[in-house]
């Protein structure tokens, strides 16, 4: 694969992307802590953001119904697993570790992507992608603090261990090269399955839902509970969906989910700006060795001489 435009636009796209869903953590934060159940914070979400993008999807797939007949069985399961139950399972592991942590567990999900390319793909992994996946988990594990006397809450951990396995599903999904179901379309059709989901699991009793109105604690003001909400369905939904796959659909599944990985980097500076979760020093430098391991990964990435498998053909 080439890495000249189009590689640049789809590294612009996955760092802008890494950026916008690093928001998600701190703005659900602020709506569990002022009373809102996860389920409803991720309904919330979700709904909105499929709210916001069904004039844009139906103006660029007007005429065209017919042609999305055979994405539909991937975009059900991109809207289920990917979108639905990804972001339920991180919400749940918020709920009990903070931000930081709890984004990287559910990032530990990029191993699993390289596991996947070498498993269904023959793709296996060359010296300097292991070495970068290597130097990545590093920083993960010094992140978390596993190495000193930080109390981890094993509910939390599996929640986002949970994220992880639906983040990698995310990016497999993503890179899925798909003209029937162009970017757009295929993260309006997601948030449109994954709300739908979420609103029958409630309707029959098997979600927890409970919002609050009242006002929430953000960057330690006192704002309307509109803000986070706006905040997560506009900023780390719908932007951040948009950008993700087209980036995976430019630079493949292993190499965008590596990069993603910098979302954790910029999760834990809004929590730290904005709900005053302080990250320790060795916990920068966990933040420094994953955006090492992710340079690494890249490096591979350019210097690979046979041409990759990534983007994943629909057929494949």
């Amino acid at each position: 694969m080439g890495y000249g435009k189009s590689g640049s636009t789809g590294l612009a796209l996955a760092v802008a992307s890494a950026a916008t869903f690093g928001t998600s953590g701190t703005f659900a934060s602020s709506l569990l802590r002022a009373g809102w159940s996860p389920a409803a914070a991720v309904t919330a979400r979700i709904t909105i953001a499929a709210l916001v993008l069904t004039p844009f999807a139906v103006r660029q797939q007007r005429g065209r119904w017919r042609d999305l007949r055979p994405a539909l069985p991937m975009i059900a399961v991109f809207g289920l697993v990917a979108i639905a139950a990804c972001q339920l399972f991180y919400f749940n592991a918020v709920e009990h570790l903070s931000v930081g942590v709890a984004l990287l567990l559910e990032y530990l999900g990029t191993v699993l992507v390289v596991g996947w390319v070498w498993l269904r793909h023959g793709q296996r992994p060359r010296r300097l992608t292991v070495l970068g996946a290597m130097v990545a988990v590093g920083g993960l594990v010094l992140v978390l603090d596993l190495v000193g006397s930080h109390h981890l809450d094993p509910v939390g951990v599996l929640w986002g261990l949970a994220a992880a396995a639906g983040l990698a599903v995310y990016f497999v999904l993503s890179a899925r090269v798909d003209d029937a179901a162009p970017p757009l379309v295929m993260a309006w059709g997601g948030m449109c399955v994954g709300s739908i989901t979420l609103l029958l699991l409630d309707s029959v009793g098997l979600l927890h839902f409970h919002a609050s109105l009242h006002s929430v604690k953000l960057a330690g003001h006192q704002v309307s509970w509109l803000v986070p909400i706006l905040g997560l369905s506009v900023v780390a939904a719908a932007i951040a969906y948009l950008a993700g796959i087209a980036a995976s659909r430019l630079l493949g599944a292993r190499l965008a989910s590596f990069i993603g990985l910098t979302e954790v980097v910029c999760a834990v500076l809004f929590a730290w700006l904005l709900l005053g979760q302080v990250p320790s020093t060795t916990q920068f430098l966990g933040g420094a060795l994953i955006v090492a391991g992710v340079t690494l990964v890249r490096i591979d990435e350019l210097t690979e001489t046979a041409a990759p498998l990534d983007p994943v053909p629909v057929g494949g």
